[in-house]
C-alpha cells in the first residue's frame, strides 16, 4: 500500500530526543516504535532491539525489526503485518478455519502473502496439489526469506507452489483455474488513507472474478483488520461480499500484536464453516494456535457492549 504522507497514521511521530521514531524510518537499537492500531486514535509502543532491514521497493516501504516482546516483526508502510510471537495464530486462522470444513481440497490461490505464512499453512494439507500465489512485490518475498525464514518454512520451494509476480486484479481477470480456497492476504485499506496497493482488491469486480474462479465447495477468505477497534473494515468487506456471493460470514482470532484481535471474512456459493472441531486433523496438521477452544472462539461473535 502506498504511504499517504498526510495521514495521521503516517505522521505518528514523537520527538526523537524522547526516544521515539517515525514509522518506517531506520532507528538505533535503543529506540521505540509506535504501532498504530486505529489511525492516530489508538496505538501502542514497542521497544526495539535492532532494525534488520529497510527496503524501499517500487510499491512500498518494507521494514523488519527485532524486539524482546514480539521477536521479529514485518511492517509495510509503517503498518504491522506479522510478528514472530503470534504469526502462527494469524496464519492458522486464515487458512485452516475454512479448509477444515472442506472435503479433499485440491487447489488454492493466495493473493498477496509475500511473507510466505499462508503458503506454509496450505502446504500442510496433503490433498492440495496446486497452490498459485500472486504477489505484486518481489521485494517483500526477498526480505522475508532473508530475515523471516521461519514464516515460510521452505514453502516457496514446495513443488506444488506456482509463484506469479503480478497484479492480482489482472491475474484473476484472465484466470481459467478453479480453486477450492482463495486467500486474500493483503494490506488493509486503512481509515483516513487512500487504498494504494490494495484498493483494486476491495471492489465488486475483483470478487466477481473470485466467485467465477471457485469450485462449488470453494471459499474466498480475507483478513478484515481488528474487528473490535476497526469494525468498519469487516462491515465493508461483508457488504461487498454480499453483493457477489449468496453466503457471507465472519470469524476472528486473538492476535496480540494487532491490538488483541483479527477479523476474517469469508464468502462462498453456499459452503459454510463447520462448527465441529476435528482433533485428529489438528494433530495431522501440527497446529499450534488452533485447538478446540480457539476454534470455538473463532466462531463465537465478540460483544463488548
Amino acid at each position: 500500500m502506498a504511504k499517504d504522507e498526510t495521514s495521521p497514521r503516517a505522521n505518528l511521530l514523537v520527538a526523537q530526543n524522547q526516544g521515539w521514531y517515525a514509522l518506517g524510518v531506520p532507528a538505533p537499537s535503543t529506540s521505540h516504535l509506535q504501532i498504530p492500531i486505529r489511525s492516530d486514535k489508538l496505538s501502542f509502543n514497542l521497544k526495539l532491539t535492532s532494525h534488520l532491514a529497510h527496503v524501499v521497493s517500487e510499491f512500498q516501504t518494507i521494514d523488519i525489526y527485532d524486539s524482546e516482546v514480539f521477536g521479529r516483526l514485518l511492517m509495510l508502510d509503517g503498518h504491522i503485518q506479522l510478528t514472530e510471537f503470534d504469526e502462527r495464530a494469524y496464519h492458522e486462522s486464515l487458512v485452516h478455519v475454512p479448509l477444515l470444513s472442506m472435503t479433499d481440497p485440491r487447489k488454492a490461490l493466495v493473493v498477496g502473502g509475500g511473507d510466505g505464512g499462508v503458503l506454509r499453512e496450505l502446504c500442510r494439507h496433503k490433498s492440495i496439489t496446486q497452490i498459485d500465489m500472486v504477489e505484486i512485490d518481489q521485494a517483500v518475498i526477498d526480505a522475508s526469506k532473508e530475515h523471516l525464514p521461519f514464516v515460510s518454512g521452505g514453502a516457496f520451494e514446495d513443488p506444488r507452489v506456482r509463484l506469479h509476480i503480478a497484479d492480482a486484479f489482472a491475474f484473476l481477470q484472465q484466470n481459467q483455474e478453479q480453486y477450492d480456497l482463495i486467500v486474500v492476504d493483503c494490506t488493509d485499506v486503512y481509515e483516513e488513507e487512500d487504498g494504494g496497493l490494495s484498493e483494486m482488491l476491495f471492489t465488486d469486480r475483483f470478487y466477481e472474478d473470485c466467485q467465477r474462479s471457485l469450485t462449488n465447495q470453494g471459499m474466498v477468505v480475507s483478513q478484515a483488520d481488528n474487528l473490535v477497534f476497526c469494525p468498519f473494515s469487516l462491515e465493508e468487506i461483508k457488504t461487498m461480499f454480499g453483493r457477489v456471493f449468496p453466503t457471507v460470514e465472519s470469524y476472528q482470532a486473538v492476535i496480540p500484536s494487532f491490538g488483541g484481535f483479527s477479523g476474517y471474512c469469508y464468502a462462498s456459493k453456499g459452503q459454510t464453516i463447520s462448527p465441529v472441531w476435528s482433533p485428529e486433523r489438528a494433530v495431522e496438521l501440527d497446529l499450534h494456535y488452533l485447538n478446540e477452544t480457539t476454534y470455538s472462539l473463532a466462531l463465537t461473535p465478540f460483544r463488548f457492549s
